[in-house]
């Protein structure tokens, strides 16, 4: 069976249309996250940063808190990136509205590069090839994702509502039943590849998120498999219905958060932000 696939170029305005609504649905980064920032990758006053695909600041408005300075945060929807600028302002955040792949920027320029829970919408081996060359040797580059889901713990609503949901699948349900951002194999072997990383760490840990009817449609209504869909309104009241009728108004949904980091070789080759053959 071919899996239906949503486009990397859906991703670039998906999320958009109505991001106060994004923000509040969507739920935070765990707090070990960052801290993993500042004691393994330097974040800290002054460190200057780029983020790709920033959205409505999720991680954005942490990073700042905890220092970076200058965050230049790269967005391809003026939509999402016209919120950010309002809900984080910050003199130390510089928004670019561009895709990451047209994005010009300074090579060698950065301390720290980050991307939450986008980086499954570009394609991956080029976009870690620029990655390391916007890199200073010896910076930072870190990726996180907050899933929706596992394949160990039970999942009653997932079950409840698979039907409901069979449609496209975003990048981010991965390969074979493993998602992009629980692949650790596929993920390290990545950059591996670039030959312009070592130190790379998968960190990953799980933990629950409770949610009413309403708090579930919200959640589930900025999912790019449920907002491809043309019938996506009813599925969001169906899945209401569901979280009410069902569940007695009380969804839990298992969680994973994953984090890779890698270090920008610091003394590279030339050539090492070069894909090995």
């Amino acid at each position: 069976m071919v899996e239906r696939g949503i486009p990397h170029s859906f991703g670039r305005r998906a999320f958009g249309s109505d991001p106060a609504r994004y923000d509040a649905a969507r739920p935070d980064y765990p707090e070990w996250v960052f801290a993993t920032l500042t004691e393994r990758c330097g974040l800290a006053d002054g460190t200057a940063a780029f983020e790709i695909g920033p959205g409505t600041g999720k991680a954005s408005r942490r990073l700042l808190r905890l220092g970076a300075r200058p965050l230049v945060a790269i967005e391809p929807d003026p939509r999402s990136a016209a919120y950010l600028r309002q809900a984080a302002p910050d003199s130390a955040l510089q928004v670019i509205v561009a895709t990451f792949e047209d994005a010009a920027l300074a090579e060698s320029a950065f301390d720290l590069g980050v991307c939450a829970t986008a980086f499954h919408w570009l394609d991956e081996a080029s976009a870690l090839l620029k990655v390391a060359r916007l890199l200073r040797p010896g910076g930072w580059w870190a990726m996180m994702w907050n899933v929706f889901g596992d394949n160990i713990r039970p999942d009653p609503f997932h079950e409840a509502t698979k039907a409901l949901l069979d449609a496209a699948r975003s990048p981010s349900a991965g390969v074979a039943g493993v998602p992009f951002a629980l692949d650790g194999k596929a993920r390290v072997a990545a950059l591996e590849r670039t030959g312009a990383f070592d130190c790379i760490e998968h960190h990953a840990r799980d933990w629950s998120l409770e949610l009413d009817p309403d708090a579930t449609a919200a959640l589930y209504a900025t999912f790019s498999d449920v907002s491809a869909r043309r019938d996506r309104r009813a599925v969001v009241a169906e899945l209401r219905r569901i979280a009410g009728d069902a569940f007695g108004g009380r969804v839990t949904r298992n969680m994973t958060t994953s984090l890779y980091i890698a270090r920008r070789c610091p003394s590279p080759d030339r050539r090492s932000a070069r894909p090995r053959r």
